[in-house]
């Protein structure tokens, strides 16, 4: 064998293949094809810049301004104060707590909504056709109700003269001990009934949402599993939670956020005999800052806007990263 023949390859970088140019007729065809989509973006664009985008800069803007009733009286302009309206509701105001109670009550009934959700959606799979009917139609009534009318209902539930709950709980006692018991004066009793018509409210959509993603497991799978001797929390952990994980991800974001913002059902029960300084949550707060304080106003605005989107980053990044794939 000669040397020639044995001789290693010279070390040295390795041309790769240039990739083909774009001729000029695909360059002018991605530009009609660019200019056709922003075309069809544009009006979708200009409605969210107006009914999104203005507001939101405004509402940045004013957090930093003394803007109140009387500039808009006056026809003035506020002074620019800085940071003063976030030292004050961090400092001298009651947002802290009220910030923790909120975040409290979003962990609670995000959990029991998921929960109970997901538990009536694996048992609606379960049921004959008549039930599993009967069942959507109860659920659809639960969902379609409006929170005001559905707050006003549990509100006649647990009434303190002429409630069902205190009428129960005397008769199943046998006592006179909850005659005239008031659900709404404590707060914790307060944040029980909230629970109850907030969660009550929010199966239906985790229930209806979670049965739709069941029907993507493949039945097969499901029967490989329970001939191998999974039992049913097994094969709902091990071979269903992985088909549905990306839906469960949407509605625990989702939830997170709806709860986090309520605001209806507080104030109702708070009209019918809560204490609001001590059951307001974000949303009942920054209602009764009252109408004329602007900045301060748009300061509780802005902490909320930014909770929200740290608390949803994780579905974004997770949904970038699948659109890459």
């Amino acid at each position: 064998m000669s040397d020639i023949a044995t001789a290693p390859a010279p070390a040295g970088p390795v041309d790769k293949p240039r990739p083909a140019q774009p001729t000029a007729r695909e360059k002018a065809k991605a530009r009609r094809e660019a200019r056709g989509a922003w075309t069809l973006l544009g009006p979708a664009l200009i409605i969210l810049g107006v009914m999104v985008g203005y507001p939101a800069v405004l509402m940045v803007i004013q957090s930093f301004t003394d803007a109140s009733v009387k500039n808009k009286v006056q026809g003035t302009l506020p002074d620019f104060i800085g940071l003063e309206n976030y030292v004050k509701l961090f400092t001298t105001s009651g947002f802290p707590a009220v910030l923790m109670r909120s975040l409290g009550l979003m962990v609670v009934m995000t959990i029991l909504i998921i929960g109970l959700g997901v538990i009536v959606a694996v048992l609606m799979t379960r049921l004959g056709r008549a039930m599993r009917v009967l069942v959507s139609v109860g659920l659809l009534l639960a969902w379609a109700m409006p929170p005001l009318a559905a707050t006003v209902v549990w509100g006649w539930i647990f009434d303190t003269q002429y409630g069902v709950v205190n009428w129960a709980l005397n008769t199943i006692t046998g006592t006179d001990d909850w005659t005239n018991h008031s659900w709404l004066l404590d707060p914790w009793s307060f944040f029980f009934v909230l629970t109850i018509i907030v969660v009550w409210q929010g199966i239906p959509f985790v229930a209806f949402t979670t049965y739709a993603a069941l029907g993507q497991v493949p039945g097969e799978v499901l029967e490989a599993a329970a001939l191998d001797g999974a039992t049913g929390l097994k094969r709902f952990r091990f071979v269903v939670f992985p088909y549905i994980r990306s839906v469960l991800v949407v509605i625990l974001v989702l939830q997170i956020i709806w709860n986090l913002r309520i605001f209806t059902q507080v104030y109702a029960l708070q009209s019918r005999g809560g204490l609001a300084s001590e059951t307001n949550v974000l949303g009942t707060y920054m209602f009764r800052q009252g109408p004329g304080d602007f900045g301060f106003t748009s300061a509780i605005g802005v902490v909320m806007v930014v909770l929200l989107l740290i608390l949803s980053w994780g579905y974004v990044r997770s949904t970038l990263k699948e659109e890459e794939l």
